[in-house]
């Protein structure tokens, strides 16, 4: 769903995954001839049951996995075959924070632009910047088990967009969260992801999420194939979002 002009960000075409089952007892399918395309500056909600093929989706686009058949590019590269070619470029925010806990907040920030040369004035500069605009200034020098769950994520939030890439993709990031918690850094991701003119796709398994943070969502069925497709624009967002949530329900209580 690109304007056809523009190169899409994330492309996907007839791609399948299939994966031997344990003991050489046949195959599973968790991706089947999927067609997908994200465009620069969009934020995809990646939306489907457990099962689905979302994080095989996931790690394909990340290049930790090929596809079996099939084409997946990334900026007009493979992600999995040019993967040194996404240093800086792409960034993923995961689950959990993922920090490391020996380093302090301004040195979890710091890890990427360690590995991308910077020199340590601009690195704490950087992080120093990322932090104070994730509501975190004065918990630079605070180690991760010093930081709530909210801030931890908060840390890691900033780690991504400190790199600067230009893809941010996000597995299920806010899942561990309480609600409250989680619904204001979903805002605040929002607002920074599109400030700061970044493409992103959200894994997730809850439709109020799907709904809150994305400007399009895909639905996917077992094996991950395309169900539902829709563009969240403001009206949408406002006078159509119970049809979109009934669509959706009735696709996942399939």
């Amino acid at each position: 769903m690109t304007n056809g002009l523009e190169r899409p960000a994330i492309s996907l075409e007839q791609v399948s995954k299939v994966f031997g089952k344990a003991g050489g007892a046949g195959t599973f399918t968790a991706v089947d001839a999927l067609d997908l395309e994200v465009a620069q500056g969009q934020m995809l909600a990646l939306l489907g049951k457990t099962g689905c093929g979302k994080s095989t989706i996931f790690n394909m686009i990340a290049g930790l996995t090929e596809p079996t058949k099939g084409r997946v590019t990334v900026d007009g590269h493979d992600p999995f075959r040019d993967f040194d070619a996404f240093r800086g470029k792409m960034a993923i925010v995961f689950q959990g924070d993922r920090l490391l806990p020996w380093r302090t907040a301004i040195e979890n920030v710091q890890l990427g632009l360690e590995i991308l040369g910077k020199s340590s004035e601009e690195r704490r500069s950087i992080a120093e910047r990322w932090l104070e605009t994730l509501g975190l200034r004065g918990h630079e020098n605070d180690y991760p088990h010093a930081l709530s769950g909210g801030m931890r994520q908060r840390v890691s939030i900033a780690r991504a967009f400190a790199t600067n890439a230009n893809i941010l993709l996000c597995d299920e990031p806010f899942s561990a969260l309480d609600e409250m918690t989680a619904r204001k850094l979903r805002a605040e991701f929002v607002k920074l992801v599109k400030e700061n003119g970044k493409t992103a796709v959200f894994i997730t398994h809850s439709i109020n999420e799907a709904l809150e943070i994305g400007d399009r969502i895909v639905v996917l069925k077992r094996p991950a194939n395309i169900a539902i497709d829709v563009l969240l624009t403001p009206e949408a967002k406002t006078d159509k979002q119970d049809v979109i949530r009934g669509q959706i329900q009735g696709v996942l209580a399939a």
